[in-house]
């Protein structure tokens, strides 16, 4: 079957993005096609290109990790399925039967499928995905629902899962303005938490307060990490989700109040910060890391958001031609939320 897809034959920038005619691959058994109505543009995308993401990719590929489409044909045992059925894809769909995931960490496990890593993702008109890793939408906006999984799943475990936030708690979340911090802001909130919001660009502190964080503060300030521990009171914070890495992973240790907990989610500002054993030992500080989502965590925000108490921000909705736009918005730090592409 031919279809149109952006294409990467090599690593490189976002110019090595290229719409083209290509042969999609037959489904298998087990397997769908999907006609793809919304594609979420990620940072990992961006990593994946660029080849530093330590996830070795065939080429040439087709990027795109949170999918949605409508089912158009059907694997010779797929039987829980229908054609027009409005679904997005599990951006990891474990295997169900490793260690892992019969130990209930299913989003560690090692055979998962993974559209825009393990096989062609969804920067295309069409995609193949297992049927087994499909969640229904119902009525709910394909822009919305492709917005979701990654940024708000994530959020729910980081805050939830791993860091186990409790009601009047202090969270501060880096990268408040993009796509894991905006749902970081929003998830806490609902949470009964207070929320400082830290962002780089200082006009992004309109956006984020919109949100609902109490405080918004800058890294541009060489002051903020002291600015922030007191507007907590001098307490410190009880939880952090840090995705930026670098020198902001490391003032923001230093904000974490006795028995906090710091749950990194990524790294783009550095990849290896320097870390104050004594300060980590004394205080008690949990330091933990988290890798992707479980499909009943994605469930859960996707309920929530069709529920209207969780709101996506979409920052711009492009045509499948835009996706290396997409991209040099990402490296240009001008997004607000996500990007969404619509085939």
């Amino acid at each position: 079957m031919k279809t149109e897809a952006v294409t990467m034959n090599g690593y490189g920038g976002p110019e090595t993005l290229t719409l083209t005619e290509v042969d999609l691959p037959e489904p298998g058994p087990d397997e769908v096609v999907l006609r793809v109505l919304a594609v979420a543009v990620n940072h990992l995308d961006a990593d994946l290109r660029s080849g530093v993401s330590r996830m070795p990719l065939r080429l040439p590929h087709v990027l795109g990790r949170e999918v949605v489409g409508v089912v158009e044909r059907l694997g010779s045992r797929v039987t829980d399925r229908a054609a027009g059925d409005r679904v997005l894809v599990l951006p990891n769909t474990p295997c169900g039967a490793c260690p892992r995931c019969l130990g209930g960490r299913a989003n560690l496990c090692p055979n998962a499928d993974m559209p825009g890593i393990t096989r062609w993702g969804g920067y295309a008109r069409h995609a193949v995905a297992p049927a087994r890793g499909l969640l229904d939408i119902g009525d709910l906006d394909p822009v919305v629902a492709a917005s979701t999984p990654i940024s708000f799943g994530t959020a729910w475990r980081t805050l939830y899962s791993i860091g186990r936030l409790a009601p009047g708690e202090w969270v501060l979340a880096p990268g408040a303005a993009g796509g894991l911090g905006h749902a970081v802001v929003q998830l806490a909130k609902l949470g009964g938490a207070r929320v400082v919001g830290l962002i780089g660009d200082p006009t992004k502190a309109d956006f984020v307060a919109s949100l609902g964080a109490d405080a918004v503060l800058s890294t541009r300030d060489p002051d903020w990490a002291a600015e922030a521990r007191e507007i907590t009171g001098g307490a410190g914070f009880d939880v952090i989700v840090e995705h930026v890495g670098g020198d902001v992973f490391e003032a923001a240790l230093g904000t974490l109040a006795p028995t906090g907990r710091l749950i990194v989610g990524g790294g783009h500002a550095g990849e290896h910060p320097h870390l104050d054993l004594i300060e980590t030992f004394r205080n008690e500080y949990e330091l933990r890391g988290s890798r992707s989502q479980r499909p009943d965590e994605i469930a859960r925000v996707l309920g929530l958001v069709a529920a209207g108490q969780l709101t996506p921000r979409v920052d711009a909705v492009l045509a499948l031609a835009d996706a290396g736009r997409a991209h040099q918005a990402l490296a240009d730090r001008r997004v607000l939320g996500k990007q969404v592409i619509t085939p």
